[in-house]
C-alpha cells in the first residue's frame, strides 16, 4: 500500500493518474497547500521542499518526493510505463524531465501572471504565454508521426498531459496544435486517466487571499505569519 501526500494540481494529478494507470493500491492524504500544511512538520520529512506531492511505499518503506522521481519511482515498482531497453528508456526519461524543466514550470509561470498575480505585468504575461506556445509547438511536432511522446504510452505522457489540461488559462487554443488535440483527446478517455483526475477534485477551490498569501509569499520561513 503506498501512502499519497497531494493536492489537485497538476503535479499531484501525474502521481494520481500514475497509481490508477498502474493498477497499484494506495490511500489518499490531502494536503491543503493552500492553508499551509505543506509546512507541517510530518509533512516536510516526507518532502523538505515544501511542495506536494509525496509518497511513502509501506512495503519497501522508502518516502519519495518530487513529481518525476515519484513516476519513476512507481513505474519501476509496477514494471509498466517505462522500458528497460536502453534506448527506449531515455526516450521516455527526456520527456519526463522536458516536463519537469520545461513545459511544467512554463506553465506554472503563465498561470500565476495572468490569474493570480496581483497587478497585471503585461511583459511577464506575454512573455510566459509566448513561452508557452512555444513549448506547445515543439509537443505538436513531436506527436506529428507518434501516437504518444515516447512511442508507447508512458510515463511521459502522464507527467505532461495535466499541464497541457489547463490550456485556456496559459492563454493558448488546442485548435492551433492539432497533433496536441488528437495526443490529448487519447490520453483524456483512458479510464486510468479520468480515475486520477477525479481524486481529490472536490477540495479544489478558488483561491483566496489567505491562500495566495500561503502560495505566493513564502521566503526562507516559509509564508508570512498572520
Amino acid at each position: 500500500m503506498i501512502d499519497l501526500y497531494s493536492w489537485p494540481t497538476p503535479n499531484g494529478i501525474k502521481v494520481s493518474i500514475a497509481l490508477e494507470e498502474m493498477e497499484l493500491p494506495y490511500t489518499f492524504h490531502p494536503i491543503n497547500i493552500g492553508r499551509g500544511e505543506q509546512f507541517q512538520p510530518d509533512f516536510l520529512q516526507k518532502s523538505p521542499n515544501n511542495r506536494i506531492p509525496a509518497i511513502l511505499d509501506n512495503d519497501t518503506g522508502i518516502s519519495v518526493f518530487e513529481s518525476g522521481a515519484i513516476l519513476m519511482y512507481l513505474a519501476e515498482k509496477s514494471g509498466k510505463f517505462l522500458p528497460t531497453e536502453l534506448a527506449a528508456r531515455f526516450e521516455v526519461l527526456q520527456w519526463l524531465f522536458w516536463q519537469m524543466g520545461g513545459i511544467g514550470p512554463m506553465c506554472g509561470q503563465a498561470h500565476h501572471f495572468r490569474q493570480y498575480a496581483p497587478e497585471t505585468v503585461p511583459y511577464a504575461i506575454e512573455r510566459y504565454t509566448r513561452e508557452v506556445g512555444r513549448l506547445y509547438g515543439v509537443l505538436d511536432r513531436r506527436l506529428a508521426d507518434r501516437d504518444f511522446v515516447a512511442g508507447d504510452y508512458s510515463i511521459a505522457d502522464m507527467a505532461i498531459f495535466p499541464w497541457i489540461a489547463p490550456y485556456e488559462a496559459q492563454g493558448q487554443t488546442l485548435a492551433d496544435f492539432p497533433n496536441v488535440a488528437r495526443w490529448f483527446e487519447a490520453v483524456a478517455a483512458r479510464p486510468g486517466v479520468q480515475r486520477g483526475r477525479s481524486v481529490g477534485s472536490e477540495l479544489r477551490k478558488p483561491l483566496d487571499p489567505d491562500a495566495k498569501k500561503v502560495l505566493f509569499s513564502q521566503g526562507p520561513g516559509g509564508p508570512p505569519k498572520p
